[in-house]
C-alpha cells in the first residue's frame, strides 16, 4: 500500500510506534495500530476436455497485453471462492464450478507493496468464453502452447495443474 501519512479513521496526522517487534503507523489521536496487510486475490485455472488452459490477455496495465489466468482482487464481504467465480464471469462470461485450491501464495505488486494470491482449479464450467472486463482476448492453450504469462503466481498455479492435477478424472 502507498505510503499514508493520515489515519484513516480520525484523520489525524501519523506518527511511527514500536508495536509487536516492528515500527508500526499509528495514530497518537484514536491510539489506532495501522497495519499494513497483504492485499486479497484470486485467480482459476479453468481447463477443458483436452487438457488446454484457458487464458486472458489483459487490457489494463499492470502488463497490459500479457496473458494470465482469469481473477483479481477480492471486494469486501466476498470469499476468495466467489471472488474467483465473480472473477471468471467478468473477463471471460463463463459460470464455473471450483474443484479445489490449488494453493495459496504471496508476491509484490506494482501498485500494492504485497499481494496474496490464491488460485483454484474450476474444470467444471458452462458457456463460451468471450473477453470482458479487463481482458482483450481469450483464449485456451495446450501446456506445449502456453505463452509467455503475466504473473508468477499465475506460471505457479499452471504448473502446479499440470504436476499433479491434470491426470485426476473429472466428475461432471
Amino acid at each position: 500500500m502507498k505510503n499514508i501519512n493520515f489515519c484513516p479513521y480520525c484523520g489525524q496526522r501519523l506518527s511511527e510506534k514500536f508495536i509487536e517487534g516492528r515500527n508500526r503507523d499509528f495514530c497518537v489521536s484514536c491510539e489506532t495500530t495501522i497495519y499494513d496487510n497483504p492485499v486479497p486475490a484470486t485467480c482459476v485455472v479453468v481447463t477443458d476436455e483436452k487438457n488446454r488452459v484457458l487464458l486472458v490477455k489483459r487490457n489494463v496495465e499492470p502488463k497490459t497485453g500479457w496473458w494470465c489466468l482469469p481473477g483479481g482482487f477480492l471486494e469486501t464481504r466476498e470469499t476468495p471462492e466467489h471472488g474467483a467465480l465473480r472473477e471468471l464471469w467478468e473477463e471471460t462470461g463463463l459460470t464455473g464450478k471450483i474443484d479445489m485450491l490449488l494453493g495459496v501464495m504471496t508476491g509484490a505488486g506494482r501498485k500494492y507493496e504485497t499481494i496474496l494470491m490464491i488460485g483454484f482449479l474450476v474444470r467444471s464450467y458452462s458457456g463460451t468464453p468471450v473477453a470482458g472486463d479487463d481482458a482483450e482476448e481469450v483464449g485456451w492453450f495446450a501446456p506445449d502452447r502456453l505463452p509467455e504469462i503475466a504473473f508468477a503466481s499465475h506460471s505457479s498455479f499452471i504448473r502446479i495443474y499440470y504436476a499433479g492435477y491434470s491426470a485426476t478424472p473429472t466428475s461432471a
